[in-house]
């Protein structure tokens, strides 16, 4: 199996789903007897809320060449927004980043969708690094949250979720916002923070919900069997 390169930590939460998420994807396949052998690299969540884009990309590319030096055949980025890095990081290794729109895109192409909801933080929602990539590479639209609700949702994201908290408030404001953006002509919603899912884990909607943590698992899942 090829070893993979795991950056986590923002947040710890999501880096944990991740981890568990792509031990039992691989399990599927080789069986529970062993497991996928993973290097982890945990920043510091402090670095991403300083919202220091030179600081993130320099941090991200130093964890990207030492996990590449330590034996990575590819790199994970675990969460939605360090994908901010990508196009300053990736020119310069070796190895590729497997970028988590691109596993969201598959799902949403294979599913026949051509325009999309996204929810996030503000830096997910607004940088490029999902909607442009969703359009330029695979023609999809994306629309977010308009006026109060785009703040909401980052204060949800920024100051609950990715802190551990899941209220029952957190969850009623994100169900109301499927239920608009649905109204809008979103064919799916795309689950644009690693703690969304953790946080509508029970509910049941009437839309398909692209959750990008599990998408981008398997994306890593079958890059770790390719060729085993």
């Amino acid at each position: 199996m090829k070893h993979i390169g795991l950056i986590g930590g923002t947040s710890w939460h999501s880096t944990i789903v991740y981890y568990q998420l792509i031990n039992e994807m691989v399990g599927e396949a080789i069986g529970t007897q062993g497991n996928p052998e993973l290097l982890i690299y945990s920043i510091n969540i402090e670095l991403m809320r300083e919202q220091n884009a030179e600081k993130i990309n320099k941090k991200y590319l130093e964890v990207a060449q030492l996990l590449e030096n330590a034996g990575a055949k590819a790199l994970v980025i675990c969460a939605n927004t360090p994908h901010m890095t990508y196009d300053h990081v990736q020119p310069k290794i070796g190895i590729p980043i497997l970028h988590i729109a691109e596993a969201t895109a598959r799902e949403a192409v294979r599913l026949g969708v051509k325009k999309v909801g996204l929810l996030g933080n503000r830096p997910t929602m607004t940088l490029g690094f999902i909607p442009e990539f969703l359009k330029d590479h695979y023609n999809i639209e994306t629309i977010i949250p308009e006026g109060e609700g785009l703040m909401q949702s980052h204060h949800y994201v920024s100051k609950e979720l990715t802190q551990g908290k899941f209220t029952e408030e957190a969850r009623t404001f994100y169900l109301d916002q499927i239920n608009l953006l649905k109204a809008r002509g979103a064919e799916a919603i795309v689950l644009g923070c690693t703690e969304l899912p953790i946080l509508l884990a029970s509910d049941n909607a009437d839309i398909p919900m692209l959750a990008t943590t599990t998408l981008h698992a398997r994306m890593a899942a079958n890059f770790i069997l390719e060729n085993s």
